[in-house]
């Protein structure tokens, strides 16, 4: 499985980024894509997570009704959507994988990771 993170950057407060994972040699009849962040020093953060099967969706409290994750099948992506961007959502971002849909929301249950992106959000 390999998963590849993009779409990061520095955007000012109130503004949107979206970032794409794509993921690829996924095998697994369902499975989820998540995303978490990450401050140096940090426990990795749930952020959202999108199951393929059945499209659920699951967020953390602190993005609701602000970030939005979704997916392009034919391009085996899931996007997060980040509208009303805070400061405080300034960190990396890391893409997730593992089988099932079980809304799992501990980094601890996904063992397929992309690289980071940066999103920085200044005031």
């Amino acid at each position: 499985v390999q998963l590849q993170a993009s779409g990061g950057g520095l955007v000012q407060s109130g503004g949107s980024l979206r970032l794409s994972c794509l993921h690829s040699g996924v095998t697994f009849s369902t499975y989820t894509v998540a995303w978490f962040r990450q401050d140096p020093g940090k426990e990795r953060e749930f952020v959202a997570a999108f199951g393929w099967r059945y499209a659920r969706t699951n967020y953390a409290d602190s993005v609701k009704g602000r970030f939005t994750i979704s997916r392009n099948n034919a391009k085996n992506t899931v996007y997060l959507q980040m509208n009303s961007l805070t400061p405080e959502d300034t960190t990396h971002y890391y893409c997730a994988l593992r089988e099932g849909e079980v809304p799992y929301t501990t980094a601890r249950h996904f063992p397929h990771w992309g690289q980071g992106t940066l999103v920085t959000v200044s005031s």
